[in-house]
Protein backbone atom coordinates (compact mmCIF):
# COMPACT_ATOMS: atom_id res chain seq x y z
CA UNK A 1 0.00 0.00 0.00
CA UNK A 2 1.88 2.97 -1.20
CA UNK A 3 0.83 6.23 0.73
CA UNK A 4 0.85 9.86 -0.62
CA UNK A 5 2.43 12.70 1.54
CA UNK A 6 -0.93 14.13 2.62
CA UNK A 7 -2.71 10.76 3.10
CA UNK A 8 -3.85 9.65 6.66
CA UNK A 9 -0.49 8.10 8.20
CA UNK A 10 -1.06 4.02 8.61
CA UNK A 11 0.33 4.20 12.09
CA UNK A 12 -3.40 5.36 13.13
CA UNK A 13 -1.95 8.78 14.50
CA UNK A 14 -4.66 10.65 12.63
CA UNK A 15 -1.96 12.66 11.31
CA UNK A 16 -0.89 13.23 7.27
CA UNK A 17 2.05 10.59 6.46
CA UNK A 18 3.85 14.12 5.65
CA UNK A 19 3.93 14.84 9.37
CA UNK A 20 4.00 11.34 10.91
CA UNK A 21 6.10 8.26 10.16
CA UNK A 22 7.41 9.99 6.40
CA UNK A 23 10.83 10.66 8.43
CA UNK A 24 11.35 7.13 9.16
CA UNK A 25 10.19 5.93 5.85
CA UNK A 26 13.20 8.38 4.55
CA UNK A 27 15.19 6.82 6.70
CA UNK A 28 14.90 3.23 4.53
CA UNK A 29 15.21 4.98 1.83
CA UNK A 30 18.23 6.64 2.31
CA UNK A 31 19.60 3.13 3.48
CA UNK A 32 18.89 1.68 0.39
CA UNK A 33 20.55 4.64 -1.43
CA UNK A 34 23.75 3.92 0.71
CA UNK A 35 23.57 -0.05 0.23
CA UNK A 36 23.25 0.72 -3.39
CA UNK A 37 26.49 3.21 -3.71
CA UNK A 38 28.20 1.38 -1.66
CA UNK A 39 27.83 -2.29 -3.86
CA UNK A 40 28.60 0.46 -7.17
CA UNK A 41 31.32 1.60 -5.98
CA UNK A 42 33.13 -2.07 -5.18
CA UNK A 43 31.16 -3.96 -7.86
CA UNK A 44 31.49 -0.98 -11.42
CA UNK A 45 30.99 -3.22 -13.72
CA UNK A 46 26.87 -4.36 -12.43
CA UNK A 47 24.22 -3.76 -14.34
CA UNK A 48 21.62 -1.98 -12.97
CA UNK A 49 19.70 -5.08 -13.30
CA UNK A 50 21.84 -7.12 -11.53
CA UNK A 51 21.72 -4.16 -8.69
CA UNK A 52 18.06 -4.07 -8.29
CA UNK A 53 17.94 -7.87 -8.18
CA UNK A 54 20.39 -7.37 -5.01
CA UNK A 55 19.06 -4.74 -3.51
CA UNK A 56 15.72 -6.31 -3.39
CA UNK A 57 16.97 -9.64 -2.03
CA UNK A 58 18.47 -7.16 1.07
CA UNK A 59 14.63 -5.52 1.00
CA UNK A 60 13.27 -9.00 1.37
CA UNK A 61 15.65 -10.47 3.83
CA UNK A 62 14.94 -7.29 6.38
CA UNK A 63 11.32 -7.61 5.80
CA UNK A 64 11.79 -11.38 6.78
CA UNK A 65 13.94 -10.82 9.78
CA UNK A 66 12.29 -10.23 13.84
CA UNK A 67 12.29 -6.75 14.70
CA UNK A 68 13.21 -6.47 18.10
CA UNK A 69 9.98 -3.25 18.41
CA UNK A 70 7.37 -5.61 17.22
CA UNK A 71 8.03 -7.93 20.06
CA UNK A 72 10.01 -10.80 17.61
CA UNK A 73 7.37 -10.22 14.73
CA UNK A 74 8.72 -9.14 11.34
CA UNK A 75 8.53 -6.33 9.23
CA UNK A 76 6.58 -8.57 6.44
CA UNK A 77 4.20 -10.34 9.30
CA UNK A 78 3.66 -7.12 11.31
CA UNK A 79 2.70 -5.90 7.43
CA UNK A 80 0.15 -8.58 7.22
CA UNK A 81 -1.23 -7.45 10.29
CA UNK A 82 -1.87 -3.69 9.87
CA UNK A 83 -3.56 -3.61 6.17
CA UNK A 84 -4.37 -7.39 5.35
CA UNK A 85 -8.57 -7.79 5.39
CA UNK A 86 -9.91 -9.68 7.86
CA UNK A 87 -10.41 -12.88 5.24
CA UNK A 88 -6.60 -12.70 4.71
CA UNK A 89 -4.82 -12.25 7.60
CA UNK A 90 -1.75 -14.83 8.56
CA UNK A 91 0.09 -16.23 11.07
CA UNK A 92 -3.21 -16.36 12.71
CA UNK A 93 -5.69 -19.06 13.09
CA UNK A 94 -9.26 -17.33 13.47
CA UNK A 95 -11.67 -20.50 14.52
CA UNK A 96 -15.63 -20.40 15.27
CA UNK A 97 -16.37 -22.24 18.70
CA UNK A 98 -18.76 -24.90 18.86
CA UNK A 99 -20.57 -23.28 21.87
CA UNK A 100 -21.01 -19.72 22.08
CA UNK A 101 -22.78 -19.09 24.95
CA UNK A 102 -20.10 -17.71 26.86
CA UNK A 103 -20.16 -14.36 24.68
CA UNK A 104 -22.63 -12.21 25.36
CA UNK A 105 -22.18 -10.24 22.10
CA UNK A 106 -22.96 -13.80 20.44
CA UNK A 107 -26.32 -14.02 23.16
CA UNK A 108 -27.46 -10.76 22.41
CA UNK A 109 -27.17 -11.69 18.93
CA UNK A 110 -29.40 -14.90 19.12
CA UNK A 111 -32.00 -13.55 20.96
CA UNK A 112 -32.67 -10.69 18.05
CA UNK A 113 -32.76 -13.19 16.32
CA UNK A 114 -34.92 -15.74 18.03
CA UNK A 115 -37.65 -12.88 18.86
CA UNK A 116 -37.37 -11.76 15.10
CA UNK A 117 -37.90 -15.66 13.26
CA UNK A 118 -40.71 -16.12 15.73
CA UNK A 119 -42.70 -12.92 14.42
CA UNK A 120 -41.87 -13.87 10.56
CA UNK A 121 -38.33 -12.43 10.28
CA UNK A 122 -38.93 -8.96 11.88
CA UNK A 123 -39.70 -7.36 15.13
CA UNK A 124 -41.70 -3.82 16.17
CA UNK A 125 -38.68 -1.20 17.01
CA UNK A 126 -39.41 1.53 19.89
CA UNK A 127 -39.79 5.38 19.19
CA UNK A 128 -36.09 5.58 19.43
CA UNK A 129 -35.39 2.87 16.95
CA UNK A 130 -34.30 0.95 19.86
CA UNK A 131 -35.02 -2.79 20.57
CA UNK A 132 -38.39 -3.64 22.37
CA UNK A 133 -38.00 -3.24 26.14
CA UNK A 134 -39.36 -7.10 26.66
CA UNK A 135 -35.39 -8.02 24.72
CA UNK A 136 -34.01 -5.51 26.66
CA UNK A 137 -35.47 -7.11 29.71
CA UNK A 138 -34.32 -11.13 28.12
CA UNK A 139 -30.63 -9.86 27.90
CA UNK A 140 -29.96 -8.22 31.12
CA UNK A 141 -31.02 -11.77 32.61
CA UNK A 142 -27.99 -13.05 30.85
CA UNK A 143 -26.00 -11.21 32.62
CA UNK A 144 -25.37 -14.56 35.90
CA UNK A 145 -24.05 -16.38 32.81
CA UNK A 146 -21.19 -14.17 31.93
CA UNK A 147 -18.09 -14.44 33.29
CA UNK A 148 -18.15 -10.34 33.79
CA UNK A 149 -21.10 -11.50 36.39
CA UNK A 150 -18.11 -12.09 39.24
CA UNK A 151 -17.55 -8.63 39.29
CA UNK A 152 -20.99 -7.35 38.86
CA UNK A 153 -21.87 -3.83 39.34
CA UNK A 154 -25.53 -2.16 39.54
CA UNK A 155 -27.72 -2.14 36.80
CA UNK A 156 -27.55 1.65 36.49
CA UNK A 157 -23.48 1.26 35.48
CA UNK A 158 -23.30 -2.00 34.32
CA UNK A 159 -21.84 -2.76 30.59
CA UNK A 160 -24.03 -6.15 30.37
CA UNK A 161 -27.18 -4.83 31.77
CA UNK A 162 -30.06 -2.63 31.64
CA UNK A 163 -33.39 -1.22 31.34
CA UNK A 164 -33.36 0.05 27.72
CA UNK A 165 -31.13 -0.28 24.77
CA UNK A 166 -29.85 3.42 25.25
CA UNK A 167 -28.30 2.35 28.96
CA UNK A 168 -26.88 -1.05 27.88
CA UNK A 169 -23.37 -0.66 26.03
CA UNK A 170 -22.86 -3.95 25.30
CA UNK A 171 -26.72 -4.43 24.07
CA UNK A 172 -26.11 -1.84 21.95
CA UNK A 173 -23.01 -2.76 20.60
CA UNK A 174 -23.91 -5.56 19.15
CA UNK A 175 -26.92 -4.39 17.30
CA UNK A 176 -24.69 -2.08 15.36
CA UNK A 177 -22.67 -5.09 14.67
CA UNK A 178 -25.63 -7.02 13.70
CA UNK A 179 -26.71 -3.83 11.60
CA UNK A 180 -23.10 -2.86 9.87
CA UNK A 181 -22.64 -7.01 9.35
CA UNK A 182 -25.83 -7.06 6.95
CA UNK A 183 -27.80 -9.31 9.11
CA UNK A 184 -30.40 -6.94 10.56
CA UNK A 185 -31.83 -3.71 8.96
CA UNK A 186 -34.39 -1.51 9.92
CA UNK A 187 -37.11 -0.69 7.86
CA UNK A 188 -40.56 1.35 8.09
CA UNK A 189 -40.03 1.02 12.34
CA UNK A 190 -39.36 -2.51 12.39
CA UNK A 191 -36.16 -4.17 12.82
CA UNK A 192 -35.79 -7.06 9.65
CA UNK A 193 -33.51 -10.13 9.42
CA UNK A 194 -32.19 -9.97 5.97
CA UNK A 195 -33.50 -13.17 4.14
CA UNK A 196 -30.27 -14.71 3.56
CA UNK A 197 -29.25 -14.39 7.42
CA UNK A 198 -32.82 -16.05 8.06
CA UNK A 199 -31.66 -19.32 6.21
CA UNK A 200 -28.11 -19.00 7.67
CA UNK A 201 -29.79 -18.96 11.32
CA UNK A 202 -32.27 -21.65 10.24
CA UNK A 203 -29.03 -24.06 8.34
CA UNK A 204 -26.39 -23.13 11.16
CA UNK A 205 -27.61 -21.19 13.94
CA UNK A 206 -25.93 -18.35 15.24
CA UNK A 207 -22.30 -19.30 14.40
CA UNK A 208 -23.09 -18.65 11.47
CA UNK A 209 -22.49 -14.68 12.01
CA UNK A 210 -19.36 -15.47 14.30
CA UNK A 211 -16.89 -14.31 11.81
CA UNK A 212 -18.95 -11.51 10.24
CA UNK A 213 -19.52 -10.29 13.51
CA UNK A 214 -16.15 -10.30 14.31
CA UNK A 215 -14.83 -8.77 11.06
CA UNK A 216 -17.22 -5.69 11.62
CA UNK A 217 -15.93 -5.58 15.05
CA UNK A 218 -12.45 -4.95 13.84
CA UNK A 219 -12.92 -3.47 10.36
CA UNK A 220 -16.01 -1.01 10.38
CA UNK A 221 -17.35 -0.24 13.46
CA UNK A 222 -16.29 2.33 14.65
CA UNK A 223 -14.25 2.02 18.54
CA UNK A 224 -14.66 5.72 19.71
CA UNK A 225 -18.54 5.33 19.48
CA UNK A 226 -19.41 4.49 23.02
CA UNK A 227 -17.28 7.34 24.59
CA UNK A 228 -16.47 10.52 24.52
CA UNK A 229 -12.53 10.92 24.28
CA UNK A 230 -11.32 14.01 22.56
CA UNK A 231 -8.12 12.89 21.03
CA UNK A 232 -8.35 9.72 18.96
CA UNK A 233 -6.24 6.93 17.81
CA UNK A 234 -7.67 4.33 15.80
CA UNK A 235 -6.39 1.40 17.69
CA UNK A 236 -8.40 -0.99 15.17
CA UNK A 237 -5.03 -0.96 13.23
CA UNK A 238 -3.24 -2.56 15.93
CA UNK A 239 -5.84 -5.16 16.90
CA UNK A 240 -4.14 -8.30 16.03
CA UNK A 241 -0.97 -7.30 17.16
CA UNK A 242 -2.75 -6.00 20.81
CA UNK A 243 -4.75 -8.91 20.79
CA UNK A 244 -0.97 -11.21 19.93
CA UNK A 245 0.67 -9.82 23.13
CA UNK A 246 -2.21 -9.67 25.79
CA UNK A 247 -2.96 -13.16 24.82
CA UNK A 248 0.53 -13.97 25.98
CA UNK A 249 1.01 -11.85 29.04
CA UNK A 250 -2.26 -10.78 30.13
CA UNK A 251 -1.08 -7.19 31.30
CA UNK A 252 -2.67 -4.24 29.97
CA UNK A 253 0.05 -1.52 30.92
CA UNK A 254 3.01 -4.11 29.27
CA UNK A 255 0.84 -3.86 26.37
CA UNK A 256 0.50 -0.26 26.51
CA UNK A 257 4.55 -0.09 26.45
CA UNK A 258 4.76 -2.76 23.54
CA UNK A 259 2.40 -0.21 21.58
CA UNK A 260 4.62 2.61 21.95
CA UNK A 261 7.59 0.90 21.21
CA UNK A 262 6.09 -0.58 18.07
CA UNK A 263 4.02 2.60 16.87
CA UNK A 264 6.04 5.23 18.59
CA UNK A 265 4.00 7.80 16.73
CA UNK A 266 0.63 7.38 18.28
CA UNK A 267 1.64 9.18 21.30
CA UNK A 268 1.67 12.63 18.72
CA UNK A 269 -1.96 12.47 18.82
CA UNK A 270 -2.00 13.11 22.54
CA UNK A 271 -2.41 16.59 23.82
CA UNK A 272 1.02 17.45 26.22
CA UNK A 273 -0.45 18.92 29.83
CA UNK A 274 -0.42 18.68 33.39
CA UNK A 275 -3.70 16.42 32.98
CA UNK A 276 -1.91 13.44 32.50
CA UNK A 277 0.94 12.20 29.83
CA UNK A 278 0.18 10.41 26.59
CA UNK A 279 1.34 7.30 28.19
CA UNK A 280 -1.27 7.18 30.43
CA UNK A 281 -4.01 8.19 27.85
CA UNK A 282 -2.71 5.73 25.62
CA UNK A 283 -3.54 3.34 27.93
CA UNK A 284 -6.74 4.40 28.71
CA UNK A 285 -7.73 4.19 25.30
CA UNK A 286 -6.20 0.46 24.86
CA UNK A 287 -8.59 -0.49 28.37
CA UNK A 288 -11.62 1.62 27.20
CA UNK A 289 -11.68 0.47 23.43
CA UNK A 290 -9.42 -2.67 23.05
CA UNK A 291 -10.08 -4.74 26.79
CA UNK A 292 -13.95 -3.61 27.67
CA UNK A 293 -15.46 -2.79 25.00
CA UNK A 294 -14.24 -4.95 22.60
CA UNK A 295 -12.39 -8.59 24.49
CA UNK A 296 -15.40 -8.26 27.24
CA UNK A 297 -17.98 -7.69 25.16
CA UNK A 298 -17.14 -10.72 22.82
CA UNK A 299 -16.46 -12.92 25.95
CA UNK A 300 -12.65 -12.78 25.15
CA UNK A 301 -11.62 -11.59 28.87
CA UNK A 302 -12.57 -10.27 31.65
CA UNK A 303 -11.34 -8.08 33.79
CA UNK A 304 -11.48 -6.85 37.46
CA UNK A 305 -13.01 -3.25 37.66
CA UNK A 306 -11.39 -2.41 40.85
CA UNK A 307 -8.33 -0.27 40.96
CA UNK A 308 -6.95 -0.71 44.48
CA UNK A 309 -6.98 -3.27 47.20
CA UNK A 310 -6.76 -2.47 50.81
CA UNK A 311 -5.27 0.95 49.64
CA UNK A 312 -3.01 -0.25 47.23
CA UNK A 313 -3.28 -0.15 43.62
CA UNK A 314 -2.83 -3.60 41.53
CA UNK A 315 -2.25 -4.13 38.21
CA UNK A 316 -4.18 -4.21 35.60
CA UNK A 317 -4.50 -7.62 33.94
CA UNK A 318 -7.31 -9.43 31.59
CA UNK A 319 -8.01 -12.48 32.19
CA UNK A 320 -8.28 -15.03 29.63
CA UNK A 321 -11.66 -16.79 29.57
CA UNK A 322 -11.78 -19.94 27.14
CA UNK A 323 -13.01 -18.49 24.15
CA UNK A 324 -10.07 -16.72 23.32
CA UNK A 325 -7.74 -19.35 22.95
CA UNK A 326 -10.81 -21.40 20.97
CA UNK A 327 -11.21 -18.40 18.80
CA UNK A 328 -7.06 -17.15 18.11
CA UNK A 329 -4.72 -19.16 17.57
CA UNK A 330 -1.14 -17.34 17.00
CA UNK A 331 1.37 -19.62 14.60
CA UNK A 332 4.52 -17.22 14.00
CA UNK A 333 6.87 -20.03 13.89
CA UNK A 334 5.49 -22.02 11.43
Amino acid sequence: MKLGRNDPCHCGSGKKFKRCCMGGVSKQHAQVVDDAETMLANNPGMSIDELNAVLQRQVQDRNNQPHPDFCGVTPAQMTNWLYAPFDQLQWVTITTPADLSASPVMRYLDLMLEHAMAQGGAFKATNKGNLPAKLVKQASELLPEFSVSQFQRHISISEFAGFNEDKFNALHYTRVLAEISGIIYRRSGRYHVKKAAQKQYQDMGVQAFFKPMLAAATGKYNWAYLDSFEYDVDLRTFWVFMLWRIQAHHSIDQLTQEVMVAFPDVLKAFPTNDYAPPEALLSGLIETRFIERFLQFWGFVTMDPRRCINGEPIALTAQAQPLLEQTFQFHLNG
